[in-house]
């Protein structure tokens, strides 16, 4: 894309008064826009060559509910940056969306000043995960423990010689326990610092996020070496287990 072609995005939304509110003024704002009523339609857009910036996600479609599609977007290996739209307030239903892939939840009715801002915030990070790494020399871009060997960058993950398919928010708790190998992790940091939680006590989202990384990476699931609990406070990463 030339520098000076607009930003890309793409809104998923089913109710017509909405989604040309929403194409106006995110055109307002300087972006091309496409709309899909539906998620089929959705597909076709994503099959065109340009991609896009970001995507704008309704929750109720038609033929798909907005989790479903999102997780089928990630497990396709597309990693475009989607924000949620909903009627559904509880921190259940954002901690659903999270899990399936969204990069970001909003809930309806919003300010369109809020959509805007999350828009624009949601770019700069993807900017700044693209930018040199120098920006973020403590987060390696490679790791490797036991068998593991996992590239952030292409998010390939390999064990021994089996490819494995991580979604997004699993990569990202991953690299966050690389970023911080031998510390404990408390629940409340991780729905933090990961899921950018703030608000939800929710924390067996968090056990089950480690209960997939123990069936992906360790030798015995049953047996952690690497994805040690911590009674009473969290977790610990352990790239080289601690002698028996």
């Amino acid at each position: 894309m030339s520098p000076r072609e607009p930003r890309r995005l793409l809104v998923i939304e089913d109710e017509s008064h909405i989604a040309a509110g929403l194409k106006l003024n995110l055109s307002l704002e300087g972006f091309a826009v496409d709309v899909a009523a539906t998620a089929r339609e959705a597909g076709q857009y994503l099959a065109r060559p340009h991609g896009y910036a970001a995507i704008v996600l309704d929750v109720m479609l038609p033929d798909l509910d907005g989790f479903e599609f999102c997780q089928r977007l990630r497990e396709s290996g597309n990693f475009t940056p989607v924000i949620m739209l909903t009627a559904r307030r509880a921190p259940e239903d954002r901690v659903r969306g999270l899990e399936a892939g969204a990069d970001d939840y909003l809930v309806k009715p919003f300010e369109l000043s809020e959509l805007l801002a999350r828009v624009r915030s949601l770019l700069r990070r993807r900017q700044w995960e693209n930018a040199d790494e120098s920006r973020a020399p403590a987060s390696p871009a490679q790791l490797e423990f036991g068998r593991v060997r996992v590239d952030f960058d292409s998010h390939r993950v390999t064990v021994g010689d089996r490819s494995v398919e991580l979604t997004r928010l699993e990569l990202d708790l991953l690299r966050y326990f690389a970023d911080h190998p031998g510390r404990v992790l408390e629940r409340k940091e991780l729905l933090e610092k990961v899921w950018r939680l703030r608000d939800c006590a929710n924390t067996r989202t968090v056990d089950n996020f480690v209960l997939r990384l123990r069936k992906h990476f360790e030798p015995d699931p049953s047996a952690p070496v690497h994805f040690l609990s911590v009674r009473g406070s969290g977790y610990r990463f352990c790239p080289v287990p601690s002698p028996a």
